[in-house]
């Protein structure tokens, strides 16, 4: 596995690329406070077979402090940038609040986009109210929040543990990660400060995402989109299962694929049923 640092759209990114570099190319994002080891299974079940870039968003992972706001056309930019730098159409793969980025992208770029593959993604279809859209106006103020919190020193003695604390609420299935490496990531003032400004600038990347809904089709390419059927409770499960019927038939080779067993770090449970996704679109 190669990483490095890429410019897109105006960002410093970190991303992390597996396999032959002729490979048909998957570009990988990850839900909120993602990063790229999150992939490391599915990566080295796609290796062989394909080029798989896995994207640290600006601020998070690896990548350099954002130089703008998170927005659904800021993430989509990046996404196309790296679409673009593939040199073909790629597949796109998308886990949780990563799927508003990768619709948008496939959405204002079809010409890049060979197939999707959604992770038990986050799916609105109803404009937040007014109180989020000034809410996003605290933004702005993650950014010294983040430094704030990172002077105290505690992200670096409690990093690791709380980490695998959040973990257990959302996976059956921990890997083992660094404890070192868990710290360069979560202790670092921009990632600390994204987790917040990303969770403040949901709602409206979701409501951007529905007017983008309005304007522009979404493509006519293979989707698959995998839904975690464990670790809610049934009125949970069956409400997600409907959204995501939904996002399915955005497109007429769409599907969804229920996953028994699997919380919503899908990646983590179930790395084959990612795998065997996009082995699906991509034929």
């Amino acid at each position: 596995m190669t990483t490095l640092l890429v410019a897109a759209a105006g960002e410093r990114v970190h991303v992390a690329e597996h396999g032959a570099p002729d490979a048909p190319p998957v570009l990988v994002t990850s839900g909120l406070g993602g990063a790229w080891f999150d992939w490391r299974t599915v990566t080295a079940l796609l290796g062989g077979e394909f080029r798989v870039t896995v994207l640290d968003r600006p601020s998070l992972g690896l990548s350099r402090p954002a130089r703008a706001a998170p927005t659904l056309r800021r993430d989509a930019d990046v996404l196309i940038a790296l679409a673009e730098r593939a040199g073909r159409p790629v597949t796109l793969v998308a886990h949780s609040m990563g799927a508003f980025s990768a619709e948008a992208a496939a959405r204002l770029r079809p010409d890049l986009v060979s197939g999707v593959v959604l992770v038990d993604p986050s799916f609105e279809d109803e404009r937040p109210g007014p109180f989020w859209r000034l809410a996003a106006r605290a933004v702005p103020l993650t950014r010294p929040l983040g430094y704030a919190v990172a002077a105290t020193g505690l992200p670096l003695l409690v990093g690791p543990a709380v980490r695998r604390a959040v973990l257990r609420l959302v996976s059956r299935t921990i890997p083992r990660v660094r404890a070192a490496l868990v710290r360069a990531v979560y202790a670092r003032p921009a990632v600390l400060g994204a987790l917040a400004a990303e969770w403040l600038a949901y709602a409206p990347m979701a409501a951007d995402l529905i007017e983008l809904r309005e304007r522009r089709p979404f493509p006519p390419v293979p989707l698959v989109v995998l839904t975690a059927s464990d670790g809610e409770d049934s009125g949970t499960r069956r409400t997600w299962a409907r959204r995501h019927e939904r996002l399915a038939a955005m497109s007429p080779r769409g599907a969804r694929r229920e996953l028994p067993g699997s919380r919503h770090m899908v990646m983590y449970d179930r790395p084959e049923a990612v795998a065997a996704a996009v082995r699906e679109v991509a034929r």
